[in-house]
């Protein structure tokens, strides 16, 4: 079959490179064209890239967290020019899909008609559709024996998890069409299907788990060791080692080198490890010394009571530390995706362009009032009216009157472009970080209509389903920290563009009126500027237009 590879395409408008967050094929996996194998996050947004071929996943070429230019080679597969569409998993792979004895024994020139039928009555009909699983649970339905589209996702979207193989597993095994299959609890040390013969694998590298006696034997071997108590195995010390980017991913998350885990399991003459090989390393140690303890404890004579003071003593004399013996609690969440496009992004604002802050307060009684009146009425239209199409009406005004702050300074052509449109970016906190979703033509659109898109935008925004294009475009940006119940920050500028206004929270304060303090709705502002565009009175007569406006919303009807 020829050998088709596939380059990482533009996911967004123009972008140059994006991270590969998360493989949703693995090697050996039969996918059709127009199917996800991959999900990529570029310019703050998480997007599918689908796959051009009907084919089997022939090579993975990047890790999951890498970082990967527009163009570059990311995955190759495998296309047949005739009923390429027609071959199961296990014959595109050259595994046994059926009963493993008869998988084992099949020729290339064909088996009996018996082993024939028996492997095609066990092996499970394909639903069609998509199926949606990370690598680990792909490679755990190989080694299991289960079709992974017939698996039932319980994840968003329907993506499976591992526990979702097992369980479907768990349930074919109770069942007599198909090879019995326990639970982990009821089998720690199942026996896997054994390694196919090489003519069966047609003399080309797998990347599908093959594990025969030796390579079972490493996981109950680990098993026996922390039973016994015995010391866990030392560190291989390889210089080469193949693993698939799963697995890669599951050492770096438990601080493992890959070449120190031993294995008995070879690709091409080449050390080859699994994810299982990787957490028995990791935890082998630990579970040895739980299980020494735990001896230690069962042949001493248990003590009718424990005296404080005296263990204290003891472990004073023995030279042992009581906070010696805790465990850390750190925590080591990864930097990728979001949080470092986010990171990223503030970084180049913050040391590119010299940040100035002007902050100040407006009181709007006009406006609650306003807002109050308009409200029965937007209800009536299934609109939720809050005071940010007020304010970004208000922004507006002042753009108009000072555009300096709707720019963009380029300084390769040493020119300063004062926008014409009125785009306006709106901050929204969600579970994966910032996200800045872009409401164009502010000035062309209502109150209610603004409200409407504003909520519709921020909704998606947390739920991921943003288009990287409705994040482009902006030209003034607004970030409210005040629904979380702040008052003044220092916003950082959504570079490229030359200003941010920050929202404080709408309470009452004491306000001076007529020579008497009073209680009153106050809405404070933040308002950070680029000072190599905009100077510091400019930026206080933009921030005067706006609250002038908020001060007297029947100002915002001439706009």
């Amino acid at each position: 079959m020829p050998v088709k590879e596939f380059k990482l395409p533009d996911v967004g408008e123009g972008v140059a490179e994006g991270e590969l967050v998360t493989w949703l094929v693995a090697p050996g996996d039969r996918v059709e064209e127009d199917q996800a194998v991959a999900e990529v996050e570029t310019d703050k947004a998480l997007v599918e890239v689908p796959s051009r071929y009907d084919g089997t996943v022939e090579e993975l070429f990047v890790e999951e967290g890498e970082i990967v230019p527009v163009g570059d080679v990311i995955i190759s597969f495998r296309v047949g020019e005739d009923g390429d569409g027609g071959g199961t998993e296990g014959e595109a792979t050259g595994e046994p899909t059926g009963d493993s004895d008869a998988g084992a024994t099949e020729s290339a020139t064909g088996a009996s008609a018996e082993a024939e039928s028996e492997a095609d009555a066990e092996e499970p009909a394909t639903p069609s559709g998509r199926t949606f699983a990370p690598p680990s649970a792909r490679r755990l339905a190989r080694e299991l024996g289960v079709d992974i589209a017939a698996v039932d996702g319980s994840g968003p979207g329907g993506r499976i998890s591992e526990a979702d193989v097992r369980a479907h597993a768990e349930d074919d095994g109770d069942s007599d069409d198909g090879p019995s299959v326990k639970s982990a609890s009821d089998a720690p040390d199942p026996k896997p299907a054994p390694t196919p013969t090489d003519s069966g694998s047609s003399g080309r590298k797998s990347a599908v788990k093959k594990r025969g006696g030796s390579g079972a034997g490493s996981g109950s071997e680990a098993a026996a060791t922390a039973s016994t108590g015995a010391a866990a195995p030392g560190p291989a010390g390889r210089e080469t080692t193949l693993a698939t980017p799963a697995t890669r991913k599951v050492a770096r998350e438990l601080g493992v080198d890959i070449d120190d885990v031993p294995t008995d399991e070879t690709r091409d003459g080449e050390a080859f490890v699994t994810g299982e090989d990787v957490r028995a390393y990791a935890e082998a140690p630990e579970s040895a010394g739980e299980a020494a303890e735990a001896s230690a404890d069962a042949s001493a004579p248990e003590p009718k009571s424990v005296d404080v003071s005296t263990s204290a003593d003891a472990a004073g004399a023995t030279g042992a530390s009581p906070a010696s013996e805790s465990v850390s609690t750190d925590e080591t969440v990864p930097y990728r995706g979001v949080r470092r496009t986010i990171g990223k992004q503030m970084e180049r604002s913050k040391y590119t362009a010299p940040h100035v802050t002007h902050h100040d307060t407006v009181a709007v009684d006009a406006l609650v009032e306003a807002r109050e009146e308009l409200k029965p009425r937007a209800e009536e239209q299934g609109v939720n009216l809050t005071y940010m199409p007020f304010v970004m009406k208000a922004i507006v005004a002042g753009l108009k009157e000072y555009p300096s702050l709707n720019s963009e300074l380029r300084e390769d052509e040493e020119e300063i472009v004062l926008k014409g449109d009125y785009n306006l970016g709106i901050a929204v906190a969600t579970d994966a970080g910032l996200m800045v979703p872009v409401v164009e033509n502010v000035d062309e659109k209502g109150l209610f209509e603004l409200a409407e898109e504003v909520r519709d935008l921020a909704s998606r925004a947390r739920e991921r389903e943003l288009k990287p294009a409705e994040m482009k475009g902006g030209t003034f940006s607004i970030t409210n920290f005040g629904a979380i119940g702040g008052e003044y920050a220092t916003p950082i500028i959504n570079y490229p563009e030359t200003a941010i206004l920050g929202l404080g929270a709408i309470e009452e304060r004491p306000v001076a009126r007529d020579g008497e303090v009073v209680a009153a709705p106050t809405l404070p502002l933040s308002l950070s500027i680029d000072h190599r565009v905009i100077d510091g009175a400019v930026a206080a007569e933009f921030a005067n237009t706006v609250m002038e406006h908020l001060e007297h919303p029947l100002l915002l009807l001439t706009h």
